[in-house]
């Protein structure tokens, strides 16, 4: 058929997502380094996978025999969120909803939890999005993925629920139609087995459900009734274990693909099958009002249909009719699908791109070039979706804490000292970061608030303010709904860089009066002084829910100000972690380890792990919050004959266990 801006598009995106090592370059550590999995549903290509990549039948899986799976599983459970008074007049928070298609790496290779360099599509703009999409897949290298840990833990703290991703790849690009039969195939009760074993994936691996994107042309009736008979089947068993799928607007009821850009009667079967359906980008204006009347119609939300917004090339400089999705003098259409929304970080230079570039691109992508959810452009062509949607938060509950982490870094630190140089991602160590970003309130100059890179309390970022106050500030941090009582105390811990500067803590027990307002703040003073300042602060004559907290900066004389926010906590009691046991390694090849432990009982956010050097000093290896991690590249240090490694619980207040050791001779 004729090239279309999808075709082309899925070229790029098989292209993107084949492995990009060479030979020569193929992971040295390729026996012990996990990766996230992937496969094909029954029968393999013919011949033999290209380096790095190791074909792989879904209907041969068995939790069992998933050597990776520990490293693999998420650990952390899908938090309830809440929505707060809007951050503007225009969003929404019971119309449209927002699911992602994100390609994190490629399809092989991609490690199971983080790598060493900060250079990373670290999403943290979760308080937007209903649902995730770990997009990928490749016709040489496998059509199933599960999420990695990472995302999955960091997704499920800000309450994202996660899909695998099923792609049948269009023929031009490698697709065989004997996948789609492999995966839709019945056994001799009629029933659909890899149904079943999508869900077991799924709930072994603690992810959400599933996308299915079935794009290989040349089938017929029987195979787009099979289809459909499978799709139910993978409904019914994924919504007993709490799970979602998703329908990609491609094959039709009678077999073939076309794609319609609406909801129709050659895809609504499929629809009625699923929990939602992404439609195609073919969608007119035209097109999704009558979508999402039919919706409604089959006594569906209009809002379980994704418009696909294809992203991927040109980001906010993509030419979107927003009045067709989520116009603003009406009631939204249907709900927004990004494809491929990572152009954030993609778009910029690959040489010297640092975490701060990629961050302030996805500030703009997601709030808008305002930088302020309160007061979005309303000139600005790029209708972000702060400007549309409410945003969502998860901080519910005591104890609480955040020390700003976004998952990556150029290096890692622990109260206020850097204990690795090394540049690192990993998102399960992301924090529950604050849900709009960054509204300021202020009567004179905004100043900039960012995540920063080169300065951090603990982890790998801080929250910067830099500017000229020539007014007092106020910068909204979190919203939240934590129950206050006589023994509430929040912990502040803040550091001046430049510039005399008095910093309050800002408190609220309501609601601001109007979107975008003020919230009704009490302000606590707090510690000032060189270096990095911790002031615990009782809540004393507030009762009932907080419901914003913040922070208040008014410069104590003239010129910039840089002051940074290194954490905060919201506790009524201290809490240390109980510590982990069993530290064991469980295999070695040279200097690549895999190590393994019981978790401790109780509240255990994460864990770290350090190198003991004979000098005396730690160094910080790494986190997770499974219970193995793999340690690749190590070698004899300082003379040493064995290494010695160190496993320490850290608590939700990042107090942390006592340690547990365990040696590798070398």
């Amino acid at each position: 058929m004729k090239p279309t801006r999808r075709t082309v598009l899925i070229a790029a995106a098989t292209a993107a997502l084949m492995p990009s090592l060479p030979a020569e370059a193929a992971p040295k550590a390729a026996a012990l380094q996990p990766y996230a999995s992937y496969w094909y549903p029954d029968s393999l290509p013919a011949g033999s996978p290209g380096t790095g990549i190791t074909w792989r039948s879904l209907k041969s899986w068995r939790p069992a025999d998933d050597a990776d799976l520990a490293f693999n599983a998420s650990t952390v459970p899908l938090a309830p969120r809440f929505t707060p008074a809007p951050a503007n007049t225009t969003a929404r928070s019971d119309q449209a909803r927002i699911q992602s298609l994100v390609s994190f790496g490629p399809t092989a290779s991609n490690p199971s939890q983080g790598s060493a360099t900060a250079d990373y599509y670290a999403l943290t703009h979760w308080a937007y999005i209903d649902e995730l999409v770990f997009w990928g897949g490749s016709s040489g290298e496998g059509l199933i993925l599960a999420p990695n840990a990472p995302i999955v833990d960091a997704a499920h703290r800000h309450g994202v629920p996660v899909l695998g991703n099923i792609f049948l790849p269009p023929v031009a690009y490698g697709g065989q139609l004997q996948w789609t039969r492999d995966l839709v195939q019945k056994d001799a009760a009629g029933r659909y087995p890899l149904a079943d074993r999508l869900v077991a994936v799924a709930a072994a691996y603690g992810f959400d459900g599933w996308f299915v994107n079935a794009e290989t042309s040349g089938g017929n009736t029987a195979l787009g009734t099979d289809m459909l008979g499978f799709l139910r089947e993978l409904k019914t068993l994924a919504r007993a274990k709490g799970q979602r799928v998703t329908w990609y607007d491609s094959m039709t009821v009678n077999g073939g693909v076309s794609w319609q850009g609406a909801l129709n009667s050659q895809n609504e079967p499929f629809f009625q099958a699923a929990d939602d359906m992404f439609v195609d980008f073919r969608w007119t204006a035209a097109k999704l009002t009558s979508s999402g009347q039919r919706a409604q119609q089959l006594g569906r939300s209009r809002y379980e249909l994704w418009a696909g917004v294809d992203v991927e090339s040109n980001g906010w400089n993509s030419s979107v009719n927003w009045d067709a999705i989520v116009p603003r003098d009406k009631a939204h259409v249907v709900s927004v699908g990004f494809y491929r929304p990572e152009w954030t970080r993609n778009h910029l230079p690959a040489d010297g791109r640092t975490p701060g570039d990629f961050h302030a691109a996805d500030d703009h992508f997601w709030t808008g070039r305002s930088l302020d959810p309160s007061r979005p452009d309303t000139a600005d062509s790029w209708r972000a979706p702060a400007v549309s949607v409410a945003d969502r938060s998860t901080v519910t509950s005591m104890p609480f804490a955040s020390v700003f982490n976004t998952g990556h870094g150029l290096r890692w630190y622990e109260d206020g000292q850097v204990t690795s140089d090394a540049p690192w991602n990993h998102l399960g160590l992301q924090d529950r970061l604050p849900s709009r970003r960054w509204v300021v309130h202020t009567d004179g100059q905004r100043p900039a608030v960012t995540f920063d890179f080169a300065a951090a309390w603990r982890g790998g970022s801080s929250v910067l303010v830099d500017g000229a106050l020539d007014r007092p500030t106020v910068l909204d941090v979190y919203a939240t709904r934590l129950p206050v009582t006589a023994d509430t105390v929040v912990e502040l811990t803040h550091r001046a860089d430049a510039g005399a500067v008095k910093a309050e803590l800002a408190v609220a027990t309501a609601e601001p009066t109007t979107p975008g307002a003020t919230p009704p703040y009490t302000y606590y003073p707090v510690t000032s002084g060189s270096g990095w300042q911790t002031t615990t602060v009782r809540l004393t004559g507030l009762t009932g829910t907080v419901r914003a907290i913040g922070v208040r900066l008014t410069a104590a004389g003239t010129g910039q100000v840089r002051w940074r926010l290194g954490g905060i906590a919201v506790r009524n009691a201290p809490q240390t972690p109980a510590a982990p046991s069993g530290l064991r390694i469980t295999a070695a090849s040279g200097g690549d380890l895999r190590l393994a432990w019981n978790p401790a009982s109780g509240d255990v956010r994460h864990h770290t792990l350090h190198r003991l050097l004979p000098d005396g000093t730690r160094r910080f290896l790494g986190g997770t919050c499974q219970s193995a991690y793999f340690l690749g590249g190590l070698k004899p240090e300082q003379g040493e004959q064995e290494a010695r490694f160190e496993l320490r619980a850290v608590g939700e207040l990042y107090t942390t266990s006592a340690p547990v050791t365990v040696t590798h001779r070398w």
